[in-house]
C-alpha cells in the first residue's frame, strides 16, 4: 500500500509563504479563489509573486488578502495602472467562511497564506488557519529540525 504524496507539483506553485510554517503551527488549510485582473494573471503565469508579508483579513462577511505582492510585467499592460500590493478577494463558500470567521473571532486564530498555486488554470490560495508560536516552541522545531539533519548524516555516512 502505497502512501499518498501531498505536495503539489513544483510546475503548478507559483508562490509558497515559508515565513508561515515558521511562524504558526497551521491547525487545518483551505483552499480560496483570488479575484484577479488581467495584469495580475500575466504576472502570476510569469512566477511574480510574493506571499511573504501577506495576511488574511475578515472585513464584512468577506475574506481579503493583504500584502502580497504581484510584480507587474512591463509589457502586459499599457492603459492600466497596477497597483502591486493591492487588496484581493477571496473567494470561499459561504459555510467556509463563516466556520473560519467564528474560529478567528472565538478562538484567536489567524487566518495566514501558506501557497499560492494553480488548480484547472484558475489561481487558488492556501490559506491555514493557525496558532502563533511562541519563541520556545520555534527554538524546539530548530533544534528538532537540526537533530533531524544530523541523524540522516549519520546513518548515511
Amino acid at each position: 500500500m502505497s502512501k499518498k504524496n501531498t505536495k503539489k507539483p513544483a510546475s503548478k506553485l507559483i508562490a509558497v509563504n515559508r515565513r508561515a510554517r515558521h511562524d504558526y503551527f497551521i491547525e487545518s488549510r483551505f483552499e480560496a479563489g483570488l479575484v484577479l485582473e488581467g495584469w495580475e494573471v500575466k504576472s502570476l503565469r510569469a512566477g511574480n509573486a510574493q506571499l511573504t508579508e501577506a495576511y488574511v483579513n475578515v472585513k464584512n462577511g468577506e475574506a481579503w488578502l493583504t500584502g502580497a505582492h504581484f510584480a507587474p510585467l512591463k509589457t502586459a499592460s499599457t492603459h492600466v495602472s497596477p497597483n502591486p500590493t493591492r487588496a484581493r478577494k477571496l473567494l470561499l463558500h459561504r459555510l467556509e467562511l463563516d466556520r473560519l470567521i467564528g474560529q478567528v473571532e472565538r478562538k484567536g486564530l489567524t487566518l495566514v497564506p501558506l501557497d499560492l498555486h494553480w488548480s484547472k488554470g484558475r489561481a487558488k490560495l492556501d490559506l491555514g488557519l493557525a496558532k502563533g508560536k511562541k519563541q520556545h516552541d520555534k527554538r524546539a522545531a530548530n533544534k528538532e529540525r537540526d537533530w533531524q539533519r544530523q541523524k540522516a548524516r549519520i546513518l548515511k555516512g
